[in-house]
């Protein structure tokens, strides 16, 4: 048994040896990365008119640091998890791959188009740029599922032997709804960076209303998602109408106002208006765009009931 545990256990902690460099890499790069700020600030080599809070590069520079915490936040204890051989490390890792495979293909289709025309890519080089994205989504989690699947991984892992925490009675549909709802309560911090930007019905909130809806809506999720995770049979029924609501007032909202009305009333720096009034935009992108992370976390919630409709009873749940 040692003796074909041995592969696994090289492979998993080799897993971790890269997702502690990453982390770690992430909590480094995070504090420095503020220092981007300085430069498009006023005396700054590229500064320009607007750039402040609610202009496109200031919010850009924002959720790109935020991400380096998040990476630093996810990575370091999965990569400890990994190098210790503890039991969580593979369920917390499948759940990650699953929302990866859910969120990523849109995702990875923009971050590509972006891509290719911000970098200029040439006609030789573009087979590779696609294949390294084909590479990140989807065959990269598709390969982690399988290994983590594998008998001689989950030896090596303990995973015949867990110990009774909610983490080990949480069905993997529920882990899935319930992560993808964190991460619907931290995407929408993103709008309170341009103005409290909120669609709702075919009218688009700023300034105090919109930053009191979108604390509401991240409130709202946070409440929903303790709920999910404890398999609340409540808060599969109030989730599922949430993101409902959610969904129907961002899409009505972006087939209804026009690309142009709403650009005329973001608080972007002249510069940015000026370069996104020339984007080709149609109000079905803007719906397409965000309602990926609402649908998709929808259909993990519809996918996931039996576990709250036919699972454990709420006294039972952890």
């Amino acid at each position: 048994m040692a003796i074909r545990r041995k592969g696994p256990v090289v492979v998993i902690r080799m897993i971790g040896a890269v997702l502690l460099l990453l982390g770690i890499g992430g909590a480094l790069v995070a504090p420095a990365e503020m220092h981007v700020f300085s430069f498009f600030q006023a005396g700054g080599r590229f500064h320009y008119e607007g750039f402040g809070l609610g202009s496109l590069m200031f919010a850009n520079i924002t959720i790109q640091i935020a991400g380096y915490y998040v990476i630093a936040a996810l990575c370091i204890p999965l990569g400890y998890g990994h190098l210790k051989l503890r039991w969580w490390a593979g369920p917390v890792m499948t759940t990650l791959m699953v929302d990866w495979l859910l969120v990523g293909f849109p995702f990875s289709l923009i971050a590509l188009l972006i891509f290719i025309q911000s970098k200029g890519v040439t006609s030789f080089s573009l087979p590779f740029v696609v294949l390294g994205f084909l590479l990140i989504y989807p065959v990269l989690p598709i390969l982690m599922l399988r290994f983590y699947r594998n008998h001689g991984v989950q030896s090596a892992l303990k995973t015949g032997d867990l110990p009774s925490h909610w983490l080990s009675r949480t069905p993997l549909a529920v882990r899935v709804a319930g992560s993808l709802m964190v991460l619907m309560a931290l995407v929408l911090h993103f709008p309170l960076l341009f103005d409290g930007f909120f669609p709702l019905f075919g009218r688009i909130l700023l300034g105090l209303p919109g930053f009191l809806a979108v604390d509401l809506a991240i409130a709202t999720t946070v409440l929903l998602t303790w709920g999910v995770v404890r398999r609340k049979r409540w808060s599969w029924w109030c989730s599922v109408s949430f993101l409902g609501l959610m969904l129907s007032a961002s899409t009505s909202t972006f087939l209804v106002v026009p690309p142009h009305e709403i650009l005329a009333q973001m608080p972007f720096a002249p510069m940015e208006a000026e370069a996104l009034s020339a984007v080709p935009m149609r109000g079905y992108h803007l719906a397409l765009f965000f309602g990926v992370l609402p649908a998709v976390t929808l259909t993990a919630l519809v996918a996931s009931r039996r576990d709250f409709i036919a699972g454990p009873a709420d006294s039972r749940a952890p």
